[in-house]
């Protein structure tokens, strides 16, 4: 079954740990909402599943319209509806990041800058030295724990948040916590620069197809691509068209393969997973198609996302768009 208690958590970094030992070893973060609630949050470092090193991927300008509906304040646990359109992470869904670009590191080794304890204390570290920095922790809620102090920084409640990592497509004990629009990460917020840092992990055993209801690997899918392996690619697109409603959004497909692609029975999806189908026919390799997609699709001015699935429902490539750039009337979009 999903997640039991998945949403988000927003405060202020006081302190952090690098946690090892025999046990599956965290990096940990002591967070203080503005009401002066304590959290933990406890961030794996190494899988208890072979390969043990986690894929880590850290984007220092991360515009995504999920960081548009957080609140701008360390406001402490918020609950998420696991469903797309508004805060919910989903790494295959939400267009959040490529994943070939998805890379391995050890937990934690001797020496300086060459482990995912490292890079994570560099911006955790820069949190803490910064008091506008708010640090936003998605995954699964524990506590409060009136009884217990936190094992790892003794304040009372015990109080915490984990499963910061991808949440889907897991094989073995860990099947049961698989869903959807549920996935972990941290983003860091730094009013003063301004940008968003956004930190994603995921396990090299977990599956990069999953089933759309229970986030379970779908059986006989390829693995996570590689860099440019996508066939066909969103290229650009008209978000927001010159002059008033209706507006005739357009999409711009690439095939960047050497090979012609039949796109008979694709699809685009839209931020809220709604579908237009492509017409049918054959992309020839290097040729473009201008789709111009209607309802139910839509692309909203605020920030939206695209996803280009094939005949059987696979993700080939997604994109995704912010407010910024989809209010520009007129303006291709490109990607």
């Amino acid at each position: 079954m999903p997640l039991k208690s998945y949403g988000v958590l927003a405060g202020r970094a006081v302190d952090r740990r690098r946690e090892g030992g025999a046990d599956t070893p965290h990096y940990q973060i002591h967070l203080v909402d503005e009401a002066g609630t304590s959290y933990r949050v406890a961030v794996n470092v190494e899988s208890q599943q072979a390969p043990s090193e986690l894929l880590q991927l850290v984007d220092e300008d991360f515009r995504h319209p999920a960081a548009q509906s957080l609140a701008p304040a360390a406001v402490g646990w918020t609950a998420l509806p696991s469903s797309p359109g508004g805060a919910a992470l989903d790494y295959i869904r939400g267009n959040l990041f490529d994943p070939a670009a998805l890379r391995p590191l050890p937990p934690d080794l001797p020496g300086v800058d060459n482990d995912l304890a490292d890079k994570l204390d560099h911006y955790v570290q820069r949190a803490i030295a910064d008091p506008g920095a708010i640090v936003y922790a998605f995954g699964e809620r524990w506590g409060p724990e009136p009884a217990t102090p936190d094992k790892i920084f003794g304040f009372r409640p015990g109080n915490g948040v984990h499963d910061i990592h991808m949440n889907q497509g897991n094989s073995g004990r860990f099947r049961g916590d698989d869903g959807v629009w549920q996935d972990g990460g941290l983003l860091l917020r730094f009013p003063a620069e301004p940008r968003w840092i956004a930190i994603f992990l995921a396990f090299q055993s977990q599956a990069w197809h999953t089933d759309d209801i229970t986030g379970h690997t779908l059986d006989g899918t390829p693995a996570r691509p590689g860099a440019g392996e996508e066939p066909v690619r969103v290229l650009a697109a008209l978000v927001n068209p010159a002059g008033p409603a209706p507006e005739h959004e357009v999409v711009t497909l690439l095939n960047a393969s050497p090979r012609p692609v039949d796109l008979t029975g694709w699809q685009l999806a839209d931020r809220h997973k709604s579908a237009f189908p492509l017409p049918a026919g054959t992309l020839a390799p290097g040729a473009t198609l201008a789709v111009a997609a209607g309802p139910p699709f839509a692309l909203g001015n605020g920030g939206g996302a695209i996803t280009l699935l094939d005949a059987a429902g696979l993700k080939v490539h997604g994109v995704s768009y912010t407010a910024a750039q989809g209010g520009r009337e007129g303006w291709t979009v490109t990607f």
